[in-house]
């Protein structure tokens, strides 16, 4: 059975410190109560260091509650959380497991003097961040040219500080500036563009692990666009040709083709449709032409449309006259031709017309005809040039000239 007490038992009233005199017989206190930080869940232990405690007792209180928690070695208070240990009767702690948040307050070391000696110290159990589902803003889509205001609400203690950024990084636009982050329960954005969809984060912290963040992504709804780089495109019969397009547009549209006769083209043995998507609106529309026909000169149309509209572009087709095939000088082929003179000690030495000079693998190859067969040193050069010749023996009349 606990002795009783002289004093009004651990009455709350005197919160103040007493150290004692050390050349008293009174018990003293060896230091102040620390105050302590837990994060909920954790256990928390306050320690008393008692000298020359003698023959008086030591209680635990809860200040705020004016709550007996335990004296001496026993657990008064039928909170099964608290619990008292000591090491011979100097050091006595107080343990207050699995801490919740209803546990940050005021308590004391209290010593059954007269008058009574009491340390206090404060318990503050911080809570890590969270973010509640209602009311925090949930995926949106809105219509381009809107208001949009997404909403973070989150709880801890102490109270987290809401950050939102974008998720794949870069600046948030707003009305008249640019951030790469926005601290505030609340992202306001006026007016809203194409440039605004994606994923945004909310992001709470408090200073206690772990931070936490949502994901809220922003979708924005417009009407098809379509650009085009070369409206006007020359062609020959025969030539395949790629014409482009650049659309954009959310919801994603349905894209097509249309012949200069208004037909819509499918994928067959002349043409090639192609849409290449590009992020999260962009798409470019291609047209392969395998082999340009008679039919193709005119104008053509790439279309886009989705559930806001339709817009289309055009390119027309008009004809060209082929390229004339032409053979570069100086290419393999023109360096394996044979270079011949025919000339014959019968016929005249001056003013008579020799065979062509140049004599070519293929029909249509350039013929080159020799009015003289002392042919000049400056016509040989002429040759050189205009063939691509380093270095070339003719044979002309008396001789050779190199």
């Amino acid at each position: 059975m606990l002795p009783v007490l002289a004093i009004p038992v651990f009455c709350v009233a005197t919160w103040v410190s007493a150290l004692n005199d050390p050349s008293s017989d009174l018990p003293r206190f060896g230091q102040p109560l620390n105050n302590l930080t837990v994060s909920v869940g954790r256990e928390a232990v306050f320690t008393c260091i008692v000298e020359g405690l003698g023959p008086y007792k030591v209680a635990w209180l809860r200040v705020d509650t004016q709550t007996i928690l335990t004296i001496a070695s026993h657990v008064i208070t039928k909170n099964h959380r608290i619990a008292v240990t000591h090491s011979g009767h100097r050091l006595w702690s107080l343990h207050i497991k699995e801490t919740r948040k209803t546990d940050s307050g005021w308590y004391m070391c209290q010593v059954n003097t007269d008058p009574m000696s009491s340390i206090t110290g404060f318990l503050e159990v911080v809570v890590p961040p969270d973010i509640l589902d209602y009311p925090t803003s949930t995926d949106m889509v809105v219509r381009e040219g809107s208001n949009v205001t997404l909403r973070c609400a989150a709880t801890g203690t102490p109270e987290p500080t809401v950050t939102w950024r974008r998720e794949a990084g870069g600046t948030i636009s707003l009305s008249n500036w640019q951030a790469g982050s926005i601290v505030g329960p609340e992202l306001e954005i006026t007016r809203i563009t194409r440039l605004h969809m994606g994923p945004y984060l909310c992001i709470a912290s408090n200073g206690v692990p772990p931070t936490v963040s949502k994901r809220i992504l922003l979708t924005v709804h417009f009407q098809p666009m379509v650009w085009i780089e070369n409206q006007l495109v020359g062609a020959y019969e025969g030539q395949t040709l790629t014409l482009e397009c650049r659309s954009e547009a959310h919801p994603s549209p349905i894209t097509y083709w249309t012949k200069p006769s208004n037909e819509t083209i499918a994928n067959d043995e002349n043409y090639k449709v192609e849409t290449i998507p590009k992020g999260l609106y962009e798409m470019t529309m291609k047209l392969v032409i395998k082999s340009v026909r008679a039919q193709d000169f005119g104008s053509f149309r790439c279309v886009a449309t989705n559930s806001l509209g339709e817009t289309d572009g055009k390119i027309k087709l008009y004809r060209i006259d082929k390229p004339p095939t032409t053979r570069r000088p100086g290419t393999r082929r023109e360096s394996k031709k044979t270079w011949k003179i025919d000339h014959s000690h019968e016929k005249k030495a001056v003013g008579m017309k020799d065979e062509p000079m140049l004599k070519g693998d293929d029909t249509g190859d350039e013929q080159i005809d020799f009015q003289s067969a002392t042919a000049s040193t400056s016509f040989h050069r002429h040759l050189f040039t205009n063939f691509g010749i380093t270095a070339i023996t003719v044979i002309v009349a008396g001789g050779l000239s190199t």
